[in-house]
């Protein structure tokens, strides 16, 4: 298998593109059990997550809290493994999330 492009998706998104992959029933099925948002929330969350402009917040890290949808500031953090944020900056992470 060549990979042709590297880019971090959500599992949203990643139900989304598996539509053409032939053997995919285990991931779909994987995808089924733990996606939680539609994939325009999805987008819809991370659009909101870059919105906050904050440097410390990498394109991996968005598609986690979209993942997840961490719900305290510790499950934030727990993202944010490689970069401190304060205790506003993971609040505003978290009451973005509550939106949706």
């Amino acid at each position: 298998m060549i990979v042709l492009n590297q880019k971090p998706l959500s599992m949203a998104e990643l139900k989304d593109h598996i539509k053409n992959i032939e053997e995919k029933k285990n991931l779909e099925d994987y995808l089924k059990a733990f996606t939680k948002l539609k994939k325009d929330k999805a987008e819809a969350l991370a659009k909101d997550i870059h919105a906050l402009n904050n440097p410390k917040i990498k394109e991996e890290q968005v598609i986690k809290v979209v993942d997840f949808l961490p719900k305290t500031q510790e499950e934030v953090n727990k993202i944010f493994i490689d970069a401190t944020l304060s205790e506003e900056e993971a609040n505003a992470v978290v009451e973005i999330v509550k939106k949706y």
